[in-house]
């Protein structure tokens, strides 16, 4: 039995709908939310087949973003976190006028590096689809430390997305290899280029996944849209910086 979970609080007459990353659910959202709650009507989903949206295997990200839709509110501001960067930006481009504005964090359009392109060596994700089978806790933990590497609450960060892992069902390893492959072959540049709705992409100055040249090349490509580095940030800026982070989303969404 297939069942997307959604979970939907807040106090604000604004929605907002938060797409967490790769191996997490969530939960991931949590140290943020009484800084968005009162501003917004939030809505946390967990991907399908990732924690509590299970009895998915892998989905194309064209057959995710119709799922997510399916469950919307018909006009929201899509926030989504690396892998659910690339999702958010999916259901822009599929239904773009029920998405008020889309917001992308520690993000990129393409997240596999192509020379001059920065991001994650092709043979790194290769790397991980092939450890997967092999060690799968070891492979999700190796992958999570690699996100809050370089900022000074390092491991105490590192800790927290742990803990957002093991306290709720894990996906398969057919999920997580899906999600793997989404990050390695997906590349919205040039389709995310034509967008009209406001677009905010957030980034963390430290982030060793999505270096932060991604934000200055996709100020010259994307020149509509807005970026926003924090500057001590690494991969999960929501969770080191949780109100830096929390301030550049209600002012972004004041200014519309």
């Amino acid at each position: 039995m297939t069942e997307l979970y959604w979970q939907t609080l807040g106090e604000g007459d604004r929605d907002l709908v938060l797409l967490h990353g790769w191996g997490l659910n969530a939960e991931v959202w949590g140290c943020t939310l009484e800084r968005l709650a009162p501003h917004f009507r939030l809505h946390l989903v967990d991907l399908p087949g990732y924690g509590r949206s299970q009895g998915y295997g892998a989905v194309s990200l064209m057959e995710m973003a119709e799922i997510l839709l399916a469950a919307a509110p018909k006009q929201a501001y899509w926030v989504g976190w690396s892998l659910g960067g690339l999702v958010a930006g999916q259901i822009a481009l599929m239904q773009p006028e029920r998405v008020t504005g889309l917001i992308t964090v520690a993000s990129s359009p393409c997240f596999t590096a192509h020379d001059p392109w920065p991001g994650i060596r092709p043979e790194v994700l290769s790397g991980f689809q092939q450890q997967l089978s092999h060690d799968f806790q070891r492979t999700v933990e190796r992958f999570l430390a690699l996100q809050t590497l370089g900022t000074e609450s390092a491991r105490q960060d590192a800790r927290q997305l742990k803990t957002v892992v093991l306290n709720q069902p894990m996906p398969g390893v057919e999920v997580l290899n899906g999600g793997l492959e989404m990050l390695r072959t997906v590349d919205q540049r040039q389709s995310l280029a034509a967008l009209t709705m406001p677009v905010l992409r957030i980034y963390g100055y430290l982030d060793g996944l999505v270096p932060r040249k991604v934000a200055s090349l996709l100020d010259e490509l994307w020149p509509n849209s807005t970026s926003e580095v924090i500057a001590k940030a690494a991969h999960a800026p929501f969770i080191s910086h949780p109100e830096a982070f929390a301030n550049i989303i209600n002012q972004f969404v004041a200014t519309e």
